[in-house]
């Protein structure tokens, strides 16, 4: 536990990317018009959930008005609604929404994160970027990898941007590595890992990904990480 918050804190002190820093610091200050009031983190935002997950979650990267905002994954956005509803009606979050990062949601067995820990611009980190960041998730993987049992991706970049991070973790990834495809699953050394469209606006609000597809997907994950989860 304690060597995960320090590696938590190490992220939040990241100044590796130009490019993102400035980003981040940028909309920092200049804001959204709805949360001009706010202080936003405008830092690296590292995982969330407990040191002994038996599952986790990958994303993409920050928000820029969501977890850049209030320094807590997919807290604040539209994606986080999706989601953390989801873990909610499964029964692996406390409370259905992400508002703050004090509001008292707790994760039950779940943790989640992201190859990228910085907010981009246009949400598009660059592949100079992902393998900058790519460390941290090395590093992340290697300390749950005691309780560790599944995990879930969400989407192809994350995809991408994960594979080689488990590689390098110490897991064997097959070659040529696997595609991505909404629900497909791929088992490694003790560990299954599961792919997922993105919980984006833009594949939530079109139908492409559904609340079902989503709670398909993480209720086998948990399943598959001896998990207790229910049916909505």
């Amino acid at each position: 536990m304690d060597a995960l918050a320090e590696l938590d804190r190490r992220i939040a002190d990241c100044r590796a990317c130009p490019r993102l820093v400035e980003w981040r610091e940028d909309v920092a200050r200049t804001k959204r018009a709805a949360f001009a009031d706010w202080t936003y983190w405008g830092r690296p935002v590292p995982g969330f959930g407990p040191a002994d997950a038996r599952m986790l979650i990958v994303g993409l990267a920050p928000a820029a008005h969501g977890g850049n905002r209030t320094g807590r994954m997919f807290t604040g956005d539209r994606s986080g609604d999706v989601l953390y509803r989801a873990l909610y009606d499964i029964g692996l979050a406390s409370q259905p929404t992400a508002v703050t990062a004090d509001d008292g949601l707790e994760l039950y067995g779940v943790r989640i994160t992201s190859p990228v820990h910085c907010a981009p611009p246009a949400n598009k980190p660059t592949p100079g970027e992902r393998d900058t960041c790519r460390p941290w998730l090395v590093q992340e993987l290697n300390l749950l990898r005691p309780t560790l049992r599944s995990v879930v991706v969400l989407g192809a970049f994350g995809w991408q941007a994960a594979l080689p991070a488990f590689t390098a973790a110490g897991w064997s990834v097959p070659r040529p590595r696997p595609v991505f495809g909404h629900g497909a699953r791929v088992p490694l050394d003790g560990l299954e890992l599961f792919c997922c469209f993105h919980v984006s606006q833009r594949n939530t609000f079109t139908g492409k990904l559904t609340p079902e597809m989503l709670r398909d997907v993480l209720g086998t994950a948990a399943e598959a990480a001896g998990l207790r989860s229910r049916t909505p």
